[in-house]
C-alpha cells in the first residue's frame, strides 16, 4: 500500500464516491468505490448515518442555497443542482429549507447559513471543498482562545513592523537573495529574499482565509513591492482575525476542510491550519530579521525592545 493510499480517509472516500459530479445515481457511486450498490449503500449509511443518495441530494441543496445567496438565478441553480426542471428543484428546495428558492436571502456566500441539518457534519463549503464539522470538542479549553487570538494579533502586528522597516530598503535590497537555498516548507519553494519571505506570510493568510471562507484566493504578485504587501496585509488582517474569532466562538477547531482539487483530496483540521500559520509565520519573521540585519537594518541596539519580535515586549507596548 502506498503512502497516498494510507492517507485516504473516510471523508475522502465520501467525496470521491458520493459527491463526484459524474456519480449521479447509486450505481455510479458504488462503481466509483469498486463495490456493489447494496454493499456501498450499507457501508456509507452505517459509517455516516445518512444514505449516500440522501447525502448527495442534501449537499446539492446546500450548494444551491450557497449559489442563491451569492446572487445566482433560480434557473441556473436548478440546472447546476442536477434537476430536470425548475419546478422539481423548487419543490425539493422548499421541502428542505421551508421556503421557495426565490425567497432565499442574499448574503455572504460563505456563511454557514447554507447548511442543512446533517447526522455526520459533512457540508458543502465551496465549489472545490467540503466542510466537516467535528461536533462538540471532547475537552473544554478554558482560556485557550484568548492566547490563540493574542498570537494571531501579534503575528499581524509584527509583520507590519517588518514591512515598515523594509520600506527603507532600495528595491534591489528588497528582492536580493540573502539566504540562498532557504526553504521552510517544501511545497512553497525557496524563500531567499525579504520579498519572498514576507510575501509568503501575507500570501499564506490570504490563501487559508479564502479556504475558510469558501472563496477564491485573491493573492498578488510574487514578489510584490513593500507597499503592495502592506496594502494586502491591511486588507486580509481584520478578516483573518474575524474568521478565527468565529471559529473559536463556535468551538470549531476540530472541524475540517476537504480540498477536492488535490489528488487524492486533502483534508485540513482548522486547529492544525492555525498552528501551521503561526509556526511558519514565526519562522519567517525570524528569518526576515536575519535578512534585515544583513542589509544593515534591525541589527543594532534599536532592535531590542518593542520591535524585537517578542510577544512579551509587544504586549507591553499595546
Amino acid at each position: 500500500m502506498t503512502e497516498r493510499d494510507r492517507r485516504r480517509d473516510r471523508v475522502r472516500e465520501l467525496l470521491d464516491a458520493v459527491l463526484d459530479d459524474a456519480h449521479d445515481d447509486l450505481g455510479a457511486m458504488a462503481a466509483g468505490a469498486h463495490a456493489s450498490a447494496y454493499h456501498f449503500a450499507r457501508t456509507v449509511s452505517a459509517t455516516t448515518g445518512e444514505p449516500p443518495v440522501a447525502m448527495r441530494r442534501r449537499v446539492a441543496l446546500e450548494r444551491a442555497a450557497w449559489r442563491l445567496r451569492g446572487g445566482a438565478s433560480v434557473t441556473e441553480t436548478a440546472w447546476e443542482a442536477g434537476y430536470d426542471s425548475v419546478e422539481g428543484f423548487a419543490r425539493a428546495y422548499a421541502r428542505a429549507w421551508g421556503h421557495p428558492p426565490s425567497a432565499t436571502p442574499a448574503g455572504h456566500p460563505s456563511s454557514t447559513a447554507h447548511w442543512l441539518d446533517a447526522p455526520n457534519g459533512v457540508h458543502f463549503h465551496s465549489p472545490t471543498a467540503l466542510w466537516v464539522a467535528a461536533g462538540e470538542p471532547p475537552v473544554a479549553a478554558d482560556g485557550a482562545g484568548a492566547v490563540t487570538m493574542l498570537m494571531a494579533h501579534h503575528d499581524l502586528a509584527d509583520t507590519a513592523v517588518l514591512l515598515e522597516r523594509c520600506a527603507a530598503l532600495p528595491d534591489d535590497e528588497w528582492t536580493r537573495p540573502r539566504v540562498p537555498g532557504a526553504v521552510l516548507v517544501g511545497w512553497a519553494g525557496p524563500e531567499e529574499s525579504l520579498a519572498l519571505v514576507l510575501g509568503r506570510v501575507v500570501g499564506g493568510l490570504e490563501a487559508w482565509l479564502a479556504a475558510i471562507e469558501g472563496l477564491d484566493a485573491p493573492g498578488g504578485p510574487e514578489p510584490d513591492t513593500v507597499a503592495g504587501l502592506r496594502d494586502r496585509l491591511d486588507a486580509v488582517g481584520p478578516r483573518w482575525l474575524a474568521a478565527l474569532a468565529d471559529v473559536d466562538a463556535r468551538g470549531a477547531w476540530g472541524d475540517r476542510l476537504v480540498d477536492a482539487l488535490c489528488d487524492p483530496p486533502e483534508s485540513f483540521v482548522l486547529g492544525s491550519v492555525l498552528a501551521h500559520v503561526l509556526t511558519f509565520d514565526a519562522q519567517r519573521r525570524g528569518l526576515a530579521r536575519v535578512m534585515l540585519a544583513a542589509a544593515g537594518l534591525d541589527g543594532g541596539p534599536e532592535a531590542v525592545g518593542e520591535h524585537d519580535g517578542d510577544p512579551v515586549t509587544w504586549l507591553r507596548g499595546t
